[in-house]
């Protein structure tokens, strides 16, 4: 990938952010964990974008919030209940879910393969892990019974997308796959790569994926616009979009 500086080219953050935000349509409820800094300023983007009637609900429990400070560095601070529409509490988003009701979630993993299967457990053997991770949380309720789960990536190589998961968490309904390299979707019951970032390349992709991939068909995506770029950096000034990185 590019050598980039973030205050005078453009970061694979931003590339990613429009990504998740066009996934986003208008009307739709939209919800966002902790440690989600891309999916809650990829959310505020879409509503502010092309989703105005969207509904975006957090952890702790503020629907749209319009706070302006996003200072929280895990995406679950007071201030994104503060100055909310009203408040949906985190126990019925699982509720709104199981009742066919919300319509995207953003959630995370570590380990994907090419059947869709999230792995958010272990690395190595369960019962004797090389590493033990958080788990699957609310992926396990929410992947299933979402409309469209949106996962997020940051680390796109190998040890990521893998022949197979050392650990099934959670499976199927993987609506978008989101990395800096590009953007998978789910077809047929097997990953495929919808559009490679502009920031990467076809090898590039193949290099750092541990499955095969078919793209002669797919496209390199655009760069974003400066108008895009001025509308994300009002959203997030104080760039929480580059923590994961």
């Amino acid at each position: 990938m590019q050598n980039y500086n973030k205050s005078k080219s453009i970061h694979p953050a931003d590339v990613m952010i429009l990504q998740l935000a066009a996934a986003i349509e208008d009307h739709e409820t939209v919800f966002h964990g902790v440690s989600s800094q891309l999916p809650m300023i990829a959310a505020k983007y879409a509503k502010a974008k092309h989703a105005p009637n969207s509904t975006i609900l957090n952890i702790p429990g503020g629907v749209n919030s319009k706070s302006r400070n996003l200072s929280s560095y895990s995406s679950a601070g007071k201030e994104e209940w503060y100055d909310s529409e009203s408040i949906f509490p985190l126990e019925k988003v699982f509720d709104l879910s199981m009742r066919g009701k919300l319509d995207v979630a953003f959630l995370g993993g570590v380990q994907f393969d090419e059947f869709g299967n999230v792995n958010a457990s272990v690395i190595g053997d369960y019962r004797k892990p090389k590493v033990r991770l958080p788990g699957g949380a609310g992926s396990a309720v929410l992947i299933p019974t979402v409309k469209k789960a949106l996962i997020w990536r940051t680390k796109h190589d190998k040890k990521t997308f893998v022949p197979k998961v050392d650990f099934v968490t959670t499976r199927g309904n993987v609506y978008r796959i989101v990395t800096p390299l590009c953007t998978f979707g789910q077809v047929g019951g097997k990953l495929v790569v919808l559009e490679i970032s502009p920031l990467s390349s076809k090898q590039e992709v193949i290099e750092n994926t541990g499955f095969s991939l078919s793209l002669d068909n797919v496209s390199i995506g655009v760069l974003p616009t400066q108008a895009e770029l001025l509308l994300i950096r009002k959203i997030d000034p104080q760039g929480l979009r580059y923590l994961e990185f």
